[in-house]
């Protein structure tokens, strides 16, 4: 990435037509970012991925402890070497077939070895206390980067009239605020990245990381190209929402529903209003519209917008997910009782539960139980799959 930051800086193309590299070299140091400023975003994001632990450690574990969340996690599965393999090298999902063909060679019943495999899938899962903290450490972030931003850009003249992005540019002076609001909005995404291969592993795995990369890129890319002052407008109003569904996950974790339902009330409403409101009138309509007139388009310009633009297509599909799982709601006469959390399929599911007891005998004791009393429900598993609603950037 190093290289290509300094090549990047060295091919100045990107700039508006009327800048020259004579002008740009001869005010850069003063005006311009510098490749090496980025640098810090990785011992920076390394430092930060540390603290989470210390974190969650010593602060959010005593939180979840105090709210009574369970630290244990599942019932783990009973040790099985033939079910072990064929769930590592095969499939963690067996269809009727496969079921029966495991029932005859390990002479377990059907619904044994579908209650083994609902808790071999739970184990690779965390407890609700490792989701706890996981949502408290982001909330604190959250929490703590959005009260900078707005404390930050509410003496900024460009928050009042976002015509200031664009005068004098590219030739803005980067200041102390923007560079540390820029590096530490960096170092965290880049520590999620990081992260991902420490976590337990979930399903979305490949779309978390594809979205951490593309906030990654777009952060340098409006650095480098100093467009530092839209930018900081951008990340304060994306950091306003994810607040909000981190304090709502915490509170369903805490078993706080209606606190729950409130928080994700909230949540909905400001992420609705501001994506698909505030972004498009205040941010699209100066980085389209005002720039042009300012600037004028230039190569850097249109890739920019574009990824603007990408960007307001996911904000409406997450809207539409979040309208439509509020309506399932409401037409099912369930908001009273309604947890948005474990509404809509998502990756980050919780634990499965089962209408069978967990702490029903062991498999030896229960060989062909079902079939000798000739109701063998092969095939089916008699367990429903939680799964909490999800937000992401």
């Amino acid at each position: 990435m190093a290289g290509i930051l300094a090549w990047f800086w060295n091919e100045r193309f990107w700039l508006p037509h009327n800048v020259t590299w004579a002008d740009l070299k001869n005010t850069e140091e003063a005006t311009f970012p510098q490749a090496e400023d980025l640098y810090l975003a990785g011992p920076l994001a390394f430092c930060i991925f540390m603290i989470r632990l210390v974190f969650e450690r010593f602060i959010a574990r005593p939180c979840a402890v105090g709210l009574k969340i369970q630290a244990n996690g599942p019932q783990k599965a009973q040790p099985n070497a033939i079910l072990e393999k064929v769930f590592n090298a095969i499939t963690k999902h067996p269809d009727e077939k496969r079921l029966e063909g495991l029932s005859k060679q390990l002479d377990w019943d059907v619904r044994t070895i579908q209650r083994w495999y609902r808790q071999r899938r739970n184990q690779e899962k965390p407890s609700t206390l490792a989701r706890f903290c996981e949502s408290m450490w982001r909330f604190t972030f959250y929490l703590y980067i959005f009260t900078y931003g707005v404390r930050f850009l509410k003496k900024t003249s460009w928050l009042w009239n976002t015509k200031e992005c664009w005068y004098n540019y590219p030739y803005q002076p980067l200041t102390a605020d923007i560079h540390y609001y820029y590096i530490l909005e960096l170092s965290f995404y880049l520590s999620l990245l990081f992260s991902q291969f420490t976590d337990i592993r979930r399903k979305d795995f490949l779309i978390m990381f594809v979205h951490h990369l593309a906030a990654i890129s777009l952060i340098i890319f409006s650095y480098v190209n100093n467009m530092a002052r839209v930018g900081t407008l951008v990340m304060c109003l994306h950091d306003a929402a994810d607040v909000l569904i981190e304090a709502a996950k915490m509170a369903n974790y805490a078993k706080c529903q209606i606190l729950c339902n409130l928080l994700f009330a909230m949540f909905a409403i400001l992420f609705i209003s501001s994506r698909l409101g505030v972004y498009p009138i205040w941010i699209l309509n100066t980085t389209l519209f005002e720039s042009w007139d300012i600037v004028g388009p230039y190569p850097s310009w249109w890739v920019f917008n574009l990824l603007l633009v990408l960007l307001q297509l996911l904000h409406c599909f997450w809207s539409y997910l979040i309208v439509k799982t509020a309506c399932r709601a409401i037409s099912k006469g369930r908001v009273g009782k309604w947890n948005p959390l474990h509404v809509s399929k998502d990756d980050h599911s919780d634990i499965e539960s089962s209408s069978d007891e967990d702490d029903s005998p062991p498999p030896h004791q229960k060989h062909h139980s079902s079939a000798a009393n000739g109701t063998n429900k092969n095939g089916t598993n008699g367990y429903l799959t939680g799964a909490p609603f999800s937000y992401e950037h």
